[in-house]
Order: structure tokens, then sequence, then C-alpha cells
């Protein structure tokens, strides 16, 4: 059987083990899509659900196609993080207390989702699987639904299944009815119970290169040629990385990137502090950690000019990045690396911004000064 994967990015390794699985009628009950974030695994699962589906592209196959890439029950049944509704208890349905406008946001960024498979889907306050659409499962599974093959079951996030979320999806995993498939997808495979994990075909998604990420960025998000070009070698291989940076004007980010470094070298502590202040004055958590990233990037860079290694992040400032290493020959930036990660990993945490650009500056400003003694 001929596959489609086309319009798939990328991740040539897991279509082939879905291809065989397809072509050998070894069809697992329940799958484990992981990999990080971006690398299209959603879109590779509606795909798979449309492919087990499939009877020759009859009038019939292409309908329920069509459905399952709406997202249609009965013919699946798609599950995400939803926020709390005021007054909800365990007995409310998963959107039954959700006021109007939450209604509404759901609404339109599941529309984004069906017509763009790489959009990731953000609602405010949305950070749990809750265990109403967890049980919502066995009314689906209820349901009997002739014209389809295979009913599939698409767990989004599913790392943010809590303890008792999990203990109820293993309950349907272990007797799974026939004619139904799950699909679980997350970044961190880890935070899924082992008893989940082994009741899984595990298929890992690797990050995406960047040709890989600029066809996506030009196909489904109308960026520039020139855009995504750049953009690209900042994303870790994720679309979802790559669309950050555009949406908090990647050039822009670029530039103070530069600028927070230059002055805080240069131990001028109030400018570059200045260059954080937009993002300290909007409490944006997540600007932050791309300006960090971006900041990790160019000392990554500093390594690898060191080495004469090629494909720096900012290739447009080689003079920058010889400049520096001629001045600071013996730099070691392996401990500073290892502690602006860990600023970033706190921010979650709601430690002030303003303390966690204050110790960025005065890491950064360190550096040099030993150097310099």
């Amino acid at each position: 059987m001929s596959i489609d994967w086309s319009g798939i990015q990328g991740q040539a390794s897991a279509k082939e083990i879905l291809t065989q699985l397809v072509n050998t009628s070894r069809i697992p009950h329940a799958f484990l899509f992981h990999g990080p974030e971006g690398t299209g695994k959603y879109y590779t699962a509606i795909r798979y659900a449309q492919i087990i589906n499939t009877n020759n592209l009859t009038d019939q196959s292409v309908a329920i196609h069509n459905h399952i890439s709406n997202l249609q029950e009965p013919y699946i049944k798609f599950i995400i993080p939803l926020p709390r509704g005021k007054n909800e208890t365990e007995s409310s349905g998963p959107i039954e207390k959700l006021n109007p406008e939450d209604i509404q946001e759901l609404k339109s960024e599941l529309q984004e989702k069906i017509k763009n498979p790489y959009y990731k889907i953000s609602l405010n306050k949305a950070n749990i699987i809750k265990i109403s659409s967890i049980r919502e499962i066995n009314k689906f599974l209820s349901l009997s639904y002739s014209d389809v093959k295979y009913r599939c079951i698409l767990i989004s996030d599913a790392h943010l299944m809590n303890e008792e979320s999990q203990n109820a999806l293993l309950k349907n995993l272990e007797e799974p009815p026939a004619g139904v498939v799950f699909i679980l997808l997350t970044p961190y495979s880890n935070l899924l119970r082992e008893t989940i994990r082994s009741r899984c075909w595990m298929i890992n998604f690797q990050p995406l290169d960047n040709q890989n990420i600029k066809k996506i960025l030009s196909d489904y998000f109308n960026v520039l040629e020139s855009v995504a070009e750049e953009v690209a070698t900042f994303s870790d291989g994720s679309v979802t990385r790559a669309f950050e940076l555009i949406n908090n004007d990647f050039k822009s980010l670029k530039e103070k990137t530069i600028s927070v470094m230059r002055f805080s070298f240069g131990g001028k502590f109030h400018s570059a502090l200045n260059e954080f202040g937009s993002y300290l004055s909007e409490s944006d958590s997540d600007s932050i950690k791309l300006l960090i990233k971006m900041i990790i990037s160019w000392l990554n860079d500093i390594q690898k000019h060191k080495f004469k290694l090629n494909k720096y992040f900012f290739d447009d400032h080689l003079d920058t990045l010889d400049k520096f290493n001629s001045k600071f020959p013996d730099v070691e930036l392996n401990d500073i690396i290892v502690k602006l990660d860990y600023l970033s990993s706190i921010i979650k945490n709601n430690i002030n911004l303003n303390l966690i650009a204050l110790n960025i500056v005065y890491e950064l400003a360190s550096l040099t000064k030993r150097i310099n003694k």
C-alpha cells in the first residue's frame, strides 16, 4: 500500500515504522509519539488516523479523512489541557464550567489547529489534562460507529495528565477495545507512568533540520523565505520555537542580544539592564527565556569560533566573535552557560524578572572581569 505522507516534513524513521505497521496490518492499540515540541507529532498522528481508515480513496474514505482532519467525533477524539472553570468539581464536564470567553478562545484555537497542523494551541491557564476529559473516553467508546474501521483517541501534551488522570487512562489501555487506537503526544515521555509507556508503541520524533523548518514556515505560516532561513538556525529544530522567535520580533531580539553582551562585558550595568526593559515591563517570562537562549547561542558561537568550526548562529557577527576571542582567548564558558540555563529554568517559579535580569548581567560582566584580573 502506498502511503501519502506529503506535507509532513522530516521524520523519515517515524514514517517508515508507521508505514511498515500499516503494510503488515499490525496496528497497535496504543502509540506514544515522543520528541521535541514543534516537530510534527500532531500532524503525523492525524495523517496516520486517516491512513488506517483508507479504502482505496473511495468517497467514503475521503469523507472520513475530512472528518478526522476536522477533529470530528465519533471519528476522532482530541484531548488537550484545559483551564479550570469557576466552581468546577470532579463531576463537571471538561468545558461545562468554562465561561463564554474561555469557550470562544477554545473554539478559535481548535480552528487554527485544524487549518494549520503545525500551529501550537495556547489557552490561558490550561496547564492540566482534566480527569473529566479522560473519563469522557468511556462515553466516546460506548458509541457504536460502523462506517469507520479505526477510531482514534489523540491526547496532546499527555505529560500534563496528573496521577489521577493517568490512572484512569491506564484502565483503558489495559483492556483496549477493538477498533480503537490511542495516540499520546508529548515532549516529556519520562513524566508518564512506566505502566502507560510500556503499553504504547514508542515512536521517536527528531528535531527538524533547517530546510524542513524553512519549508513549514513558508507553507503553513506564510513567512518570507529570508526570515524563515535566518530564524531556522535558532529554532533548535522546532517549528514552535521558530514561530515564537518571529512573534517576538526576531531581528530586534537578535540586536538586543548583542547589546546585552556588549554592555555587560563592558561593565555598563545600567545600559545592559535597559535592554531588558521592554520584557521586564511586560512581565513576559517567555520572551526573557528566548533572550537567554539567544545569549547562550552567542556564547556557543564563541566556542565554535575558538576551534575554527563552521555554521555559526550569529554568522553575520563574525568580526565580533573574532574580537572577543582575540581579547579573551582563555575564557571558560561552560560554567556560565550552565548558570544561564538554570536561570531560565527557574523563571517558571515566578521568580522576580528584574532579579533574573540582574543575575544574567552580573554573570556576563564577571566573566570578563575574571579574565582581566
